[in-house]
């Protein structure tokens, strides 16, 4: 019997090493998923992520209701005045369209602005492993991740990354 227990906690320790593990792509099943543009197309997140090839991407993943999201803004927008050559793209998980819209002009976010579809316990949201909000991914020029979680309290730590990355 203690042997299965053993054996059953090094799989857990095993398990949890390799998830916690940062991601260097996206999965084929967050690649597919459609978000909402702000023209009111449906675009997979693949396409968004094409529209950014070549180009060091910061994504955030916010909503407008979100206390620690509205928190994070001058945060953010002191990143985007550092690093104004870097391309910004936000991926609301507002419940409405209205809410969302409302949210970009109230905050006045500059960069590509999607909305996705089924909020924060959606297929999006599973398939990118969200788990709390804001949640910023870093990706280099050739559209690879090289942060894949970071929170509001990691900015020190994304703008290293955005510098190391120029």
């Amino acid at each position: 019997m203690k042997k299965i227990i053993v054996f059953l906690f090094l799989i857990g320790l095993i398990s949890c090493s390799t998830t916690n593990k940062e991601k260097t792509s996206f999965t084929k099943e967050a690649l597919i998923e459609t978000l909402l543009n702000s023209e009111g197309n449906q675009v997979t997140f693949e396409s968004i992520l094409k529209e950014n090839e070549s180009k060091i991407t910061v994504i955030e993943v916010w909503a407008s209701w979100c206390g620690d999201c509205i928190r994070a803004m001058p945060k953010l927008k002191a990143l985007q005045t550092q690093h104004p050559d870097i391309n910004y793209v936000f991926i609301s998980m507002d419940k409405s369209a209205d809410a969302w819209k409302n949210g970009i002009a109230k905050h006045e976010l500059k960069g590509s602005h999607y909305m996705a579809n089924d909020q924060m316990n959606g297929k999006f949201a599973k398939a990118i492993d969200l788990d709390w909000i804001p949640r910023y991914i870093i990706l280099d020029k050739t559209g690879k991740i090289v942060l894949y979680r970071a929170i509001e309290k990691d900015f020190d730590l994304i703008n290293k990354t955005i510098t190391e990355l120029k």
